[in-house]
């Protein structure tokens, strides 16, 4: 350990210890035993919700030593703030992976890959790594960041998600509970996107409400009730023809060319 590291590491001991305070602080007993509800554990809790911790992280700022430390820590309310304070510019391929094998309850997983994982360069590459997990939240981490990537990676290609409906389909015969949900929600999110993948993602789901695992069933009935309404198909084709415009209007200027205003 170098002395520059040596210090990181002597810093960050000391704001966990200040941060740890706090959540004992701001924490309740009413809101803890609450979690039990949302099958969240509480066993190492301080009961501090998540809008109480987010307020926290901006104040805190981006600390990549702190993430590790309140990670570490093991702290379920720390582990959730550690997703606010961590640099995604800076997370390895080890460090996700890492991460990724401690979580132990869907609130953590799905919290860490829609907030900080989904903004890595190495997102694309971790769902489909994640997707072969064995453990139920790792590979429920699969679809939880194929979801969050879905809802936030604006200008990623439509082959992107088309790959991701095909982990989708491989994964739908997984029973468990929050496997399934997982799979469920990467589906409905990706059918949100634009009008080709909407289609794309009710053709899947009409095929798996068919299909004989039970699973499989639930997981294409659940998305069918969603993508098959009115408001879901006039929010897509709105969304869509807002992006035909902005690529008109890209192709327009990257030509030299003066877009005009659509009629």
């Amino acid at each position: 350990m170098n002395a520059r590291t040596g210090r990181s590491s002597r810093t960050a001991a000391r704001q966990l210890d200040t941060v740890l305070a706090w959540l004992r602080r701001r924490g309740t007993r009413s809101y803890r035993d609450g979690m039990a509800r949302y099958a969240i554990p509480s066993e190492r809790a301080f009961g501090v919700p998540v809008g109480v911790l987010r307020a926290y992280g901006e104040k805190l700022g981006t600390d990549a030593a702190l993430a590790d430390a309140l990670w570490e820590s093991g702290w379920y309310e720390a582990r959730m703030l550690a997703a606010f304070v961590a640099d995604p510019a800076r997370l390895t391929a080890a460090q996700m992976d890492r991460w990724c094998s401690e979580f132990d309850n869907w609130a953590v997983c799905d919290h860490v890959c829609f907030h900080l994982f989904d903004r890595s360069p190495l997102a694309y590459a971790k769902v489909a790594r994640w997707a072969q997990r064995k453990g139920e939240f790792q590979r429920r981490a699969a679809f939880a960041l194929l979801s969050s990537l879905a809802l936030h990676d604006k200008s990623a290609p439509d082959a992107a998600f088309v790959k991701g409906l095909a982990l989708v389909e491989r994964a739908a015969n997984d029973e468990r509970n929050f496997v399934k949900k997982g799979v469920s929600w990467a589906l409905r999110s990706i059918g949100h996107r634009n009008l080709a993948l909407h289609q794309a993602a009710l053709t899947l789901a009409a095929r798996l409400s068919a299909a004989a695992p039970a699973a499989a069933r639930w997981i294409g009935r659940d998305a069918l009730r969603d993508l098959s309404r009115a408001t879901v198909r006039k929010r897509v084709e709105t969304r869509s023809a807002r992006q035909a415009q902005r690529a008109t209007r890209l192709r327009a200027t990257s030509a030299g060319r003066k877009p005009r205003d659509p009629a």
